[in-house]
């Protein structure tokens, strides 16, 4: 893929992220209001640093398989200051956790870092 191909999944993943939570978080409902709250407060620094905690959320993300979650969270990482030798050794404990079924989601997941390291701003 060329690099404005993958500028423009970063960009579409990224808008249609921050379009649907404004949707979402303008019904009034509290679950999902708190939940995302909960969400957001899980990723402050406070014993673990930030990038500790998407580091986390991203082996979370492998081993669930969520594509969405593992995107979000290769952005977060960059964005909190994850080299990519830190990145690789995050997949790795993925894969460990997870088993073989994560490879093509690691695939994704290196693709989207890629994406990211040539210059697509996911924000």
């Amino acid at each position: 893929m060329s690099t404005d191909a993958g500028e423009d999944r970063v960009a579409a993943f990224s808008e249609f992220r921050k379009r649907m939570n404004e949707r979402i978080l303008a019904e009034d409902n509290q679950v999902v209001r708190r939940f995302f709250a909960l969400d957001t407060q899980t990723y402050r620094p406070g014993a673990l640093d930030g990038k500790t905690k998407e580091l986390l959320g991203l082996v979370a993300s492998l081993v669930l398989r969520c594509d969405d979650c593992i995107s979000y969270h290769v952005a977060q990482c960059r964005q909190a200051g994850a080299s990519r030798e830190e990145m690789f050794e995050t997949f790795s404990v993925g894969l460990v956790v997870g088993g073989s079924i994560v490879i093509p989601h690691l695939r994704r997941a290196v693709d989207f870092l890629d994406r990211l390291e040539s210059g697509a701003d996911p924000s």
